[in-house]
Order: C-alpha cells, then sequence, then structure tokens
C-alpha cells in the first residue's frame, strides 16, 4: 500500500501536535517533517516533495495563502487543505483549489472526509499519465487534428448573433439572463450575448465550479474576491477582474455559497 506523504505547516505547537496525532491514527499516512511557517514550507517541499499539505492560514514570516499560491505556481505542487480558526477565507481558499478548509478546533470524522477527499483525489492522478501517454501517441500520428482538437477541449460554443464564438469555461466571470438572453462576461473582456437559457448554460458547466448567487446570475466561484455585506443577509459579491465587478448574492443563496466553500 502506497503511503500518502503528509506535510502539516503550522506555528502553534499544541494545533500541530493535535493534527499529527490524529493523522498517525491513519494506516496510509505518511507524516514528514513539519514547517513552523510558509518560507521553511517553501524550502521543505523541494527536498520531501510531501503528496498533500496541511496549510495554516495564519503564520509568521509568510502567510499560507501567499506560500499556497507560490506552491500553485511552482513545478511541485502539492494537494493543500487548509486549516484555521476561521471561515472568513473560505473564498480565497476555494480560489486557490484548496482541496479542503478545515477549521479548528478539529473534529476527528470532518478530518477522516478530508482524507477521504485526498485519497480519492491521489487515486484520480495515477491514472492521468497513462491519459497523457496516449495523447501523445495519437498527436504523433495525427499532429495538426490532435492539437486543433486539444486546443478546443473542454470548450463551449455560443452563438452569439451572426458569430460562433469558442469559449474556455474557466475565464467565464458570470452570466446574466437580461429578458430573453443571457449575457456572458470573460475575464479576457469578452462580453457575449446568447439565447440558451441560464439553465442550459448551468447544465453546460456542470464540470466546473459554477453557482447560481441570483436567479438572474451564474457566477464562475473561482473568480470571487470577496463577499461585501448588503442588507437583511444578503452580499454583494465582488470579483477579480479590474473592473471589480459586483453581482448580487441573495440571502437565501448565501448560506448555500458559504456551506459549499466550507465543503469544498
Amino acid at each position: 500500500m502506497k503511503r500518502i506523504k503528509t506535510m502539516i505547516a503550522e506555528d502553534e505547537r499544541l494545533a500541530r501536535e493535535e493534527l499529527a496525532y490524529l493523522l498517525e491514527q491513519e494506516p496510509d499516512i505518511e507524516l514528514l517533517p513539519h514547517a513552523a511557517n510558509g518560507r521553511e514550507l517553501l524550502e521543505l517541499v523541494p527536498l520531501r516533495q510531501p503528496d498533500v499539505v496541511f496549510l495554516d492560514v495564519h503564520m509568521p514570516e509568510l502567510e499560507g495563502l501567499q506560500a499556497a499560491r507560490m506552491l500553485k505556481a511552482s513545478p511541485i505542487s502539492p494537494l493543500i487543505v487548509f486549516t484555521t480558526a476561521y471561515d472568513e477565507y473560505a473564498v480565497e481558499a476555494f480560489g486557490l483549489n484548496a482541496i479542503d478548509y478545515l477549521l479548528k478546533p478539529y473534529s476527528h470524522m470532518r478530518l477522516k472526509e478530508t482524507l477521504q477527499r485526498i485519497r480519492s483525489r491521489i487515486q484520480e492522478g495515477k491514472a492521468f499519465p497513462k491519459q497523457e501517454a496516449q495523447d501523445a501517441i495519437q498527436a504523433a500520428s495525427y499532429p495538426s487534428t490532435e492539437a486543433a482538437a486539444r486546443s478546443m477541449r473542454g470548450k463551449l460554443l455560443f452563438d452569439d448573433g451572426d458569430k460562433h464564438v469558442l469559449v474556455d469555461p474557466e475565464t467565464i466571470l458570470y452570466a446574466v439572463r437580461e429578458e430573453r438572453v443571457i449575457r456572458v462576461w470573460t475575464a479576457e473582456g469578452q462580453r457575449i450575448t446568447s439565447k440558451s437559457t441560464l439553465q442550459e448554460l448551468e447544465e453546460k458547466l456542470a464540470g466546473y465550479s459554477f453557482f447560481r448567487p441570483h436567479r438572474s446570475y451564474l457566477v464562475n466561484v473561482n473568480w470571487i474576491a470577496e463577499l461585501s455585506p448588503w442588507q437583511n443577509g444578503a452580499y454583494n459579491i465582488v470579483l477579480k477582474d479590474e473592473q471589480r465587478s459586483m453581482i448580487p448574492l441573495s440571502r437565501e443563496a448565501a448560506r448555500d455559497l458559504f456551506r459549499l466553500l466550507r465543503e469544498a
């Protein structure tokens, strides 16, 4: 049985020891030397190459969120589980593709859910190199058609007036229903008008991180920068684009979004 190489990045000794104790109960977990701050973590990861890092949001010298951004851009990018006593950073953690977000004090049952998610992700990762090899073989046999297919893979086709527009779903900021059309805004500054319904678009984007914050809107969760309280339990969602676009989040949807971010 392959053990999961696991590193804890935590500056508080008691919190670190508590988490280490819980992880030691799992036979497939191999605990690596810990990091006491973000800079230590960045030094240890290339040397130890962990599969997963339990990363405290608040640490001296280099905060956990900053360290996670740097790891995400590095050649060795382990799975990240953020740990904190507060839930206010869930939006940003979710945007960094963290596999989970654990609140202190730790719940053993909640940790087990996290570990199962980690195991599943690692199992999925094992099959990926084989698929890459198959893609490479096909590309060698049919270089031009395979390259074209790969460039279009996963993109959505929109009918925008007399044009047909291909869009990478991950670049979509949000979509809004206006009268009998929907308007889609992308990170590149495109505004696409489509006669599809918002429900149809939501179904096409089911495999991506999209959420209905309001009956007339669909938002890409990975582009959320912050949630700004408005009134009566509702919020405004501020996006990460240059215009800092703002869209409404209803009170009912706010509860669902916070739950989604905590469980993601």
